[in-house]
């Protein structure tokens, strides 16, 4: 099977591309950046993944630009429902590009996060298919959370904190002071 894999990052990658290459799958990565902020943050994940992809011979496909407005205008006002935007968004993609590149199936690294919504993604990742008639590859990463997470500290990768979007990075640091 040929797969077009949407990779958020270096680190969520290790354990799922492990895990499909001992499946006999043939991994091509892609890298969605509309979603993450700020831009130094965006770099800092592609240069990690970058240098991970080449030492994995990984081939990828890299999202030109940085629409990040075009992000911020489709969650503002529904800030409480921005993943669902996010992960559509994301698996849409992959599946166009998927659809493009004749693959058999896409399917993404946000399924390795036990912070995500798996069921939600499934059912994104599902529509997606019905839309561009690529198959969704469902499979649950979060078995590995802690291997993975072990195998990126000890190849030194840049870690982030948050899953990539300013409210997610709010979400992370902003810690309101109590009222006296």
């Amino acid at each position: 099977m040929k797969l077009l894999l949407h990779t958020c990052c270096g680190p969520c990658t290790v354990y799922p591309l492990h895990v499909l290459k001992e499946m006999d799958i043939k991994v091509m990565g892609f890298f969605y950046r509309y979603n993450i902020h700020p831009y130094t943050e965006c770099l800092k994940r592609e240069d990690t993944l970058l240098r991970y992809a080449n030492e994995q011979d990984l081939k990828m496909i890299w999202q030109p630009d940085y629409q990040m407005e075009s992000f911020l205008r489709s969650v503002v006002f529904r800030e409480k429902d921005r993943c669902r935007y996010c992960y559509h968004a994301r698996l849409v993609a992959t599946a166009k590009i998927a659809k493009k590149g004749k693959f058999d199936a896409f399917s993404s690294t946000l399924l390795y996060s036990r912070f995500q919504n798996h069921s939600l993604i499934r059912e994104l990742g599902q529509a997606a298919a019905k839309e561009t008639g690529v198959n969704f590859f469902y499979h649950d990463f979060r078995p590995g959370w802690k291997q993975g997470i072990l195998q990126s500290k000890a190849m030194g990768m840049y870690r982030q904190s948050y899953c990539g979007c300013i409210y997610s990075e709010k979400d992370r640091y902003f810690r309101p002071e109590k009222p006296f």
